[in-house]
Parts: C-alpha cells; sequence; structure tokens
C-alpha cells in the first residue's frame, strides 16, 4: 500500500497525502448490504451536546460487515472497497450458494482469493477458525471476546494481534497496544493483519477535509473565558495557572487512570498496556 503525496499547488496541498486507492475494484457499495445511517452529530436524547466536536461531515451508508459465524464453507473475494465508516478496507465475499456478504480486508487481500470459515481449517491469510486451532505466533485480526459474538477486537486498519500460548480453557493474546490478554479458546479470529497499513501515515493537510469527516473544530481551553473552561482568562498570553492541567468539567487530564478499578476483565489481563 501507498501513500500519495500531491504536489504544492495550493497552502493546503502543501503537506497533503492520501491512501493511495488503486487496489479497490468497486466503487458503488452492494445495495442489499446497505442501510441508512442515522447520526447524532454528538447529542444525546435531550439535543444535548454530549459529545463534543462532531457535526456535520458527508452523507454515508453503513456497509453490514459479516464476522463470517453465519457463513460455513468457502467464499471467494469477488471486490475490494472503500468503506467511510472505518479505517481498513472491505472485501465483497460471494459463497457457494451465491449469498454475498461484507468482511474486514486483511493485507494481501486481492480478486480471486478464497477464503474458509469453519472450526479448523488450513491456516491461509483470510481464513476464519477458532483460536484453539490457530497455532501460536501467527497474526490475526477481528478477534471475538465471548464465543458466537462477534469481532470485537483489532478491527482498525493495521492492526494485528499475536497468539503467545495456549493455557486451559484460554489464549494468551498480545494486542495492537502491547497488552496480554486471555481470550476463551472457542472465540474465532481471523487470520492475517487488517489492510490499509499506511492509514496512520496519511496527513490531512486542510481544515476542510476533517470538516467532511464530521470534526468539529476543537478550541483550546486556554483561549476561552474563565466560566468556559479552568484554563480560560487572563490578560494576555498566559500560561494555564494551575498546578495540573484540567479537562473542562475540572478534572485531572494527564496521568489519571480511567478505568473502573473493579472491573469484570481485570482477571483476564495478563499484562498491562504501556
Amino acid at each position: 500500500m501507498a501513500i500519495i503525496v500531491y504536489k504544492p499547488t495550493t497552502h493546503s496541498r502543501r503537506k497533503m497525502s492520501v491512501t493511495d486507492y488503486s487496489v479497490l475494484t468497486k466503487k458503488r457499495p452492494e445495495k442489499k448490504l446497505t442501510v441508512a445511517l442515522k447520526r447524532s452529530h454528538g447529542r444525546d436524547n435531550t439535543g444535548q451536546i454530549s459529545v463534543r466536536h462532531k457535526g456535520g461531515g458527508e452523507k454515508r451508508k453503513y456497509r453490514i460487515i459479516s464476522n463470517l459465524n453465519e457463513f460455513e464453507g468457502t467464499g471467494k473475494v469477488i471486490a475490494l472497497e472503500y468503506d467511510p465508516n472505518r479505517t481498513a478496507f472491505i472485501c465483497l465475499v460471494e459463497f457457494v450458494d451465491k449469498k454475498r456478504a461484507y468482511i474486514l480486508a486483511w493485507e494481501g487481500a486481492k480478486v480471486g482469493d478464497e477464503i474458509v470459515s469453519a472450526d479448523k481449517t488450513e491456516i491461509n491469510l483470510g481464513n476464519r477458525m477458532r483460536l484453539e486451532n490457530i497455532a501460536t505466533g501467527h497474526a490475526i485480526h477481528n478477534i471475538e471476546i465471548h464465543p458466537g459474538q462477534g469481532g470485537k477486537m483489532v478491527m482498525g486498519a493495521g492492526a494485528q494481534a499475536v497468539i503467545l500460548a495456549k493455557e486451559g480453557p484460554y489464549v494468551q493474546i498480545k494486542l495492537p497496544s502491547g497488552e496480554v490478554r486471555k481470550v476463551n479458546k472457542k472465540c474465532f479470529a481471523s487470520i492475517g493483519q487488517v489492510s490499509n497499513v499506511t492509514n496512520s501515515m496519511v496527513r490531512i493537510g486542510k481544515a476542510g477535509r476533517n470538516r467532511h469527516k464530521g470534526i468539529r473544530p476543537s478550541v483550546r481551553g486556554k483561549a476561552m473565558n474563565p466560566n468556559s473552561h479552568p484554563h480560560g482568562g487572563g490578560e494576555g498570553v498566559n500560561p494555564i495557572g494551575l498546578k495540573y492541567p484540567k479537562t473542562p468539567w475540572g478534572k485531572h487530564a494527564l496521568g489519571v487512570k480511567t478505568r473502573k478499578r473493579k472491573k469484570y476483565s481485570d482477571k483476564l489481563i495478563v499484562k498491562r498496556r504501556k
């Protein structure tokens, strides 16, 4: 996967780069596998802003992504597509019974590739099987947390986890964050790394491109009035005037653990992320 850097014809183009989409083979999505996407613009059910810096953006249709749990047998990749709702690319797969489904594309996926979804099968890129049947040291993605639930972890562009060990009813997996975690060995996972590995290297270049993505501007607390932010106020250019930075709601902004102290999954974490 490559990155395309534009010629500096304008100020915004000077630093802008985009992913090379030449690997994709289809522009329009499969009609039966899309649904209308109603967005909240960061508002809750009372209309108040509950998540800041969200709003606007281009209209999108949501692509229904399958975890292959409902399909057993062999499927064939018939198209590679762009998905505006995620950083990874997606594959359109057709099965023997002519049913079609969208799945997350793995790095190196191409039209004509065959994949298998079963309890146990060959360890080939794109195949999906139970963790107990995948050898240690293999890269995996789209991992279930509970059997039959569908993929929940390692789904972002370029992400991959590695199986470290098998111990009783659990498999130890090293996640992209560096955390080592136990997962039930009956859970399913897909072989390989998620596609679009250069996504993190893309430079946005201009503010308008973020607005198309539905991201509104964020203002520094220091530039606000004192009634809007703990950092606000003061004459001229000042430091924040506090021992430690605070959030707009007065809580510590840095170096504070936000995870619940007694969470059910604590016993499943072998090693914390860095």
